[in-house]
């Protein structure tokens, strides 16, 4: 019940946003009862916190095979890893609808990009700092951990504000990493 009452409110919140998206209207896509949708969700920001673990998972696991086992070159894999966020997010169609709606200042669930992001901001720099910790053994953690939090800050910012084309981007902000950590 609980995936398809998530796959329920991933189709209505790609159709027509976050914010037009009600626990009925999931309950009844997803053909369950309104009290098993509270139940298992507690409320709508529940429902929008699971939504958003369940993507970030799914979206991370695609990133950590970008990275892993990756490019021998630690930047050009960096840069792909990047790339892909860039790209792929625009071609998901509930992290598009997130982003558009977000510049268009409409969408409630930006908070968990930004406000409340510890689901993606926690797992994103985890799979970073193990990543780097691989690729840069000799370096201090706290080096990692900040290098990770750049990275990961960064690229979300510019998929809110998207300031050059995906590429030169990747490029840009995998070259501050390592200079960061060299």
């Amino acid at each position: 019940m609980r995936q398809r009452v998530l796959d329920s409110a991933r189709d209505l919140t790609c159709a027509s946003g976050w914010d037009h998206v009600s626990l009925s209207a999931v309950a009844a896509a997803a053909e369950v009862s309104r009290p098993s949708v509270y139940k298992e969700f507690g409320n709508r920001a529940g429902l929008g916190r699971a939504l958003v673990i369940r993507e970030t998972q799914e979206f991370l696991g695609s990133v950590a095979q970008a990275l892993y086992p990756g490019l021998s070159d630690t930047g050009a894999s960096l840069e792909t890893a990047i790339y892909f966020v860039l790209t792929e997010a625009h071609r998901n169609p509930l992290i598009r609808a997130v982003i558009l709606a977000a510049r268009q200042g409409s969408d409630s669930l930006l908070p968990y990009l930004t406000a409340r992001a510890d689901p993606i901001f926690d797992a994103a720099q985890s799979l970073l700092r193990a990543w780097l910790t691989e690729r840069f053994p000799d370096r201090d953690e706290e080096l990692i951990a900040m290098a990770a939090d750049i990275t990961v800050r960064m690229t979300i910012s510019h998929l809110l504000l998207p300031g050059a084309e995906p590429r030169p981007t990747s490029q840009r902000l995998s070259s501050a990493v390592l200079k960061t950590l060299r």
